[in-house]
């Protein structure tokens, strides 16, 4: 090979489009199902009302990032319990291993957004362009007026719901009802509109271009799905012992020393990334089973029995038999299941049984002291009381360890002689030095406690209180 052929030579093949072809089946079904319920919960719940009292917004979830809060029906999680969220995010992650070990790829096949969304996207390209056949002629075609009004008239959809995709998000971070009254009046701020810009044009190139490379190059979880599957993981199959040879066959002929495989490629042709089941498990398959609708039609046609590709095992598929559900109770998912389910259960406790009032008190660092002319110490601190309930509530601070001679708050005036005064849903700060005689101890721990005036609600912290410099 001379240097101009190896100039010209091509290193990388261009990615080449798929055009998913339309199937019928029980597969086929439930992702319709399961489209038409994720799209309604995403949709729906945004307006969906809880009543938390007249301090706190009705919205039943709700990510609150001007107040800092989030709010999910009866659960409010404070930015200081950003740990339950991280063990939230830990259970999630436990939960899809458990469920890939059992039935395989099927958050990939049925729910992950990516497919939701590209499902409907190609649907609304079906309805206006045709099917399989017809869009590949199309796109092959010259660009004619019918062409031009077919893919304006998609790309204008696929726009449309991009917005509503967009628009339904910011819903969960801003009051759905208010600002649906800002949009319809055109008076929503930069920072919502940007969002629903960004979000439109995201879902418009991930559904509408991305599609399967999403799943086979930017989405982690293709490459580390290995790890979960074992012999006994639900998962596509091709049964080749039952298959090969494949090969055409005409009605009438026997099927003695052939297989049932009439190399149709029906397969193919409706899979969502353009896979060929028949070469064995794949990274970019993602277990929506449209394959197993298609070849089950073709078997009914050419009157074989179904599941030449089936939900199976690889250990079934190999020994011939059907799925014993005993296997699914497996050394692997009983450690998934059980490790999910504690921490599930520890979420969920620590959720529901979260303390309502919080005190947090610093020692001021400099000084740590001071000697006042008539021999006291005074020792300052910075007092944060977290009010999580929905009332204004009045606190009474006792400071306990010490004899305290007297106490000063500078600076703020929720404080009278009642206590100190936090309003609903909110951090009181404060401002207190306490006076007391010099101790023995160079530190010694005092605690403060806060308690609701009405009622047994109450809290405390051990600090500490400096008399003098450390002894050396």
């Amino acid at each position: 090979m001379n240097l101009e052929d190896r100039g010209q030579e091509k290193l990388f093949e261009k990615q080449a489009q798929i055009y998913p072809q339309r199937v019928w089946g029980t597969y086929r079904k439930l992702k319709w199902i399961a489209m038409t319920v994720l799209f309604a919960i995403y949709y729906a719940v945004p307006w969906i009302r809880w009543d938390r009292g007249p301090s706190a917004p009705d919205q039943a979830v709700l990510i609150d990032m001007h107040g800092r809060r989030a709010y999910f029906f009866f659960i409010e999680i404070w930015p200081q319990e950003v740990y339950y969220l991280a063990a939230i995010l830990i259970f999630s992650a436990l939960m899809l291993f458990a469920v890939t070990s059992l039935f395989g790829r099927v958050w990939c096949g049925y729910t992950c957004p990516q497919t939701v969304w590209t499902d409907l996207f190609v649907w609304v390209e079906r309805i206006v362009q045709g099917d399989r056949n017809a869009r590949l002629r199309l796109d092959h075609g010259k660009w004619t007026f019918n062409k031009i009004w077919k893919k304006l008239l998609t790309h204008i959809l696929w726009i449309f719901i991009g917005v509503t995709t967009g628009g339904a998000w910011v819903f969960y971070f801003n009051d759905a009802y208010v600002l649906w009254d800002q949009i319809i009046h055109f008076d929503i701020s930069w920072d919502v509109g940007g969002w629903i810009v960004a979000l439109t044009a995201s879902t418009y190139i991930m559904a509408g271009f991305a599609r399967e490379q999403v799943c086979t190059y930017m989405c982690p979880y293709a490459r580390f799905q290995s790890a979960m599957f074992d012999e006994d993981t639900l998962i596509i199959g091709y049964d080749e012992t039952r298959g090969e040879e494949r090969g055409k066959h005409k009605k009438g002929t026997s099927w003695d020393d052939r297989g049932d495989c009439i190399d149709c490629k029906q397969c193919v042709n409706v899979c969502p990334t353009g896979i060929d089941i028949r070469d064995g498990l794949q990274m970019d398959c993602i277990a929506c089973g449209l394959c197993v609708d298609a070849c089950n039609n073709i078997m009914d046609k050419i009157d074989r029995p179904r599941g030449l590709i089936r939900y199976d095992t690889l250990r079934h598929i190999e020994e011939g038999t059907t799925v014993v559900w005993q296997h699914f109770l497996r050394p692997r998912t009983i450690f998934y299941i059980v490790l999910f389910s504690i921490l599930g259960g520890l979420v969920f406790y620590g959720l529901t049984h979260r303390a309502l009032l919080e005190l947090h008190v610093s020692h001021d660092r400099n000084p740590l002291f001071v000697k006042m002319s008539d021999g006291r110490i005074r020792n300052g601190y910075d007092i944060k009381i977290l009010n999580k309930t929905h009332k204004d509530h009045l606190y009474k601070l006792d400071v306990s360890g010490i004899e305290v001679l007297d106490q000063k708050f500078r600076g703020v005036a929720d404080v009278s002689k009642k206590g100190l005064f936090v309003f609903a849903n909110s951090i009181g700060q404060f401002k207190l030095f306490i006076f007391s005689n010099e101790q023995k101890e160079q530190r010694k721990n005092v605690v403060f406690k806060v308690k609701e005036v009405n009622d047994e609600t109450e809290a405390d912290q051990t600090t500490i209180f400096i008399s003098r410099k450390k002894d050396r």
